[in-house]
């Protein structure tokens, strides 16, 4: 720590997430009434809206603790410490010399919390109760400076520190500390309550400690603060991953739809995280200037939007949820099969022109009837179960060689499925390959009266053959659920010529649009992207070499990751043995084009190892995490 830096801390709402006189209200019978007027006085008195010697008076008037339960509200505050402090209580202890706590809190409590923190009992400076004959609270010594208005500058100013004073606290007074001339820098401290008078007057905003340490230039609990890594969430990604990132202190924002090249490429320039579903097609072009970005969230199945190279070259890192909506998938195809089987299109479109049909004509049960597969990956294997279960017989085709579940039937080619098929499914991913993948030809092989459902990529289909075959009367019907083209955002016109066909049943893209599966994959995806900048797993990675991190032992990790070229590893051991740096544990894995190494190294090492392992050739981003 440097020499000339002194720490001011306030104690309610900064130190401990709560407001010590509410607290003592809780242990009063009526304290529901009580706690809602101490809040109302307290408020007025952090805003500055009230002189603060009334606002205590009139506090301590109505409460009617008794001594004996100070204890009990001892232990309630240390449990209340806030977690940027906890996490930092090594740096408290090591500094305490330099840091004090000046509150118009009471010392009693005060002391106890700040003592489990390492910090000294004689650095806290706090108001002192007053008890009655019988042991009850009736105020606090009002020659104290604390308990006036302009009392914590007066405290501040008479320790007389030899160096730089630095005030942290979520309140009008002590904001002015700094007003007053007593500490050169000020930090609104919005962890646990943010008030908005402060926030709006003071020139520093500090989420956590962790931002105060960062921005003094001090290596505290963690290396980077996360309220300065930005997330930026599109396409209306479910709030459990909005929650997750908040819990974790990131900076959130959210936009509902998505965004075209050159509007999200502005605003990549300082996102850390980003959070997209299918409609937003991220390319080498939008990421160029990208620079902070160190992760992508694909809430979703695909990524075929992204391009994965790209991201390689950038050191991004790219994570989806392959398996979070395959049951929301499987059970809308399933149903979209029955419908179809049983003309109910068609009579819907009656039922809204007014037309009563009540006739067994051209339907049928699933039963017996065979679905036809295309594409057996996690969706296909189990719509082929459940299909079964239903009494039809399944058959499947899949360029890699897949086992077969239950009785299903493996076919050699695609054209066999297409042959024998009563109901024909497409379940293949986005790649480039497989657009057209059924078209014209494929249309003519299948049996007349057959019906066809798409839920993969709207690429994947020629449409104008599909309208052809439905038009014609050929296909009893089908079901389309992507488009090759697709509005933006909700709301937004759509058109296409098959939405005329009464035996065509058209869906917006909803195939894995249930409250459960955008909730399975808002908190699978957040959380392996999580994992990922706290630890350096990149378990479920797209586009990263594959490790599985054990947690950090009193260590601090450095992160490498760079162009699969042969000597990098050699070089960065080199560069460590250079500084004198001790290796406490190192992982290694490349794939073809990049090389991930993970490094645990002793905590004591000299930050000129931090940049020359930056200047490494072929590094394409390195992070130093703690």
């Amino acid at each position: 720590m440097p020499t000339a830096v002194y720490f001011i801390l306030d104690f309610d709402s900064t130190l401990v997430r709560v407001e010590t006189l509410e607290v003592m209200a809780g242990f009063l019978p009526d304290s529901t009434a009580v706690k809602e007027r101490i809040r109302m006085l307290t408020d007025a008195a952090m805003d500055g809206k009230l002189d603060f010697r009334t606002a205590l008076a009139e506090r301590l008037k109505i409460l009617h603790v008794h001594r004996e339960l100070l204890p009990q509200l001892i232990a309630r505050l240390k449990n209340e410490i806030s977690p940027s402090f906890v996490r930092n209580r090594a740096f408290l202890s090591a500094h305490a010399e330099r840091i004090h706590v000046v509150t118009s809190g009471f010392r009693e409590l005060v002391v106890p919390v700040a003592e489990s923190l390492g910090l000294r009992a004689s650095h806290v400076h706090a108001n002192s109760l007053t008890f009655d004959s019988q042991g009850y609270v009736d105020g606090c010594d009002w020659r104290n400076p604390l308990s006036e208005d302009g009392g914590k500058p007066k405290v501040v100013a008479s320790l007389k520190l030899p160096g730089e004073v630095v005030a942290v606290g979520d309140g009008w007074s002590d904001y002015e500390i700094y007003r007053a001339g007593a500490a050169r820098r000020f930090y609104a401290f919005t962890e646990n309550v943010r008030r908005e008078r402060v926030v709006q007057i003071a020139e520093r905003v500090a989420p956590s400690f962790d931002e105060v340490l960062y921005d003094c230039g001090f290596r505290g609990a963690v290396s980077y603060p996360k309220n300065r890594l930005k997330v930026l969430l599109l396409e209306n990604i479910h709030a459990d991953a909005l929650a997750a990132f908040g819990q974790e202190g990131y900076a959130v924002e959210t936009i509902p739809g998505s965004l075209d090249g050159a509007a999200l490429a502005e605003r990549l320039t300082d996102v850390a995280i980003l959070g997209i579903r299918s409609k937003t097609q991220l390319t080498g072009k939008v990421l160029a200037p990208a620079k902070r970005l160190l992760a992508v969230g694909a809430f979703c199945i695909g990524t075929n939007q992204i391009d994965l190279i790209a991201c390689e070259r950038g050191g991004i890192a790219v994570f989806n949820a392959p398996f979070s909506n395959t049951r929301s998938v499987v059970e809308l195809a399933l149903a979209e099969v029955i419908l179809l089987m049983r003309g109910i299109p068609e009579k819907m479109r009656l039922m809204d022109r007014g037309t009563w049909d009540k006739s067994a004509k051209g339907a049928h049960e699933v039963r017996g009837k065979r679905l036809g597969i295309i594409g057996y990956g996690n969706i296909g294997m189990q719509l082929s179960v459940l299909a079964e279960s239903l009494g039809m017989e399944v058959c499947f085709y899949d360029v890699a060689e897949k086992l077969a579940l239950g009785r299903a039937q493996k076919c050699g080619s695609l054209n066999e499925v297409l042959d024998i098929s009563d109901a024909v499914t497409v379940h293949v991913d986005g790649r480039k390959e497989n657009t057209n993948l059924i078209g014209a030809p494929e249309f003519a092989r299948m049996r007349p009266g057959a019906v066809f459902l798409n839920l993969s990529r709207g690429h994947v289909v020629d449409l104008e053959a599909l309208y052809e075959q439905l038009a014609s009367g050929r296909l009893r019907g089908a079901v389309v659920d992507v488009f090759p083209e697709e509005p933006r955002a909700n709301g937004e016109a759509f058109d296409h010529p098959l939405r005329k066909l009464p035996n065509a049943l058209l869906t917006p893209h909803i195939g894995g649009s249930t409250l459960e599966a955008q909730q399975d994959i808002g908190h699978f995806v957040s959380n392996r992207i999580i994992d990922y900048i706290n630890t350096g797993s990149t378990e479920n990675s797209v586009n990263f070499p594959a490790l599985r991190l054990p947690p950090q032992a009193d260590a601090h990790r450095l992160i490498h990751v760079h162009e699969n070229v042969p000597g990098i590893l050699a070089r960065i051991n080199q560069t460590l043995a250079a500084h004198g740096t001790n290796i406490l544990g190192q992982y290694l894995k490349t794939n073809e084009r990049i090389g991930y190494v993970i490094t645990d190294i002793d905590k004591n090492y000299s930050e000129a190892v931090i940049t020359d392992i930056r200047q490494i050739p072929h590094t394409l981003r390195f992070r130093a995490l703690y």
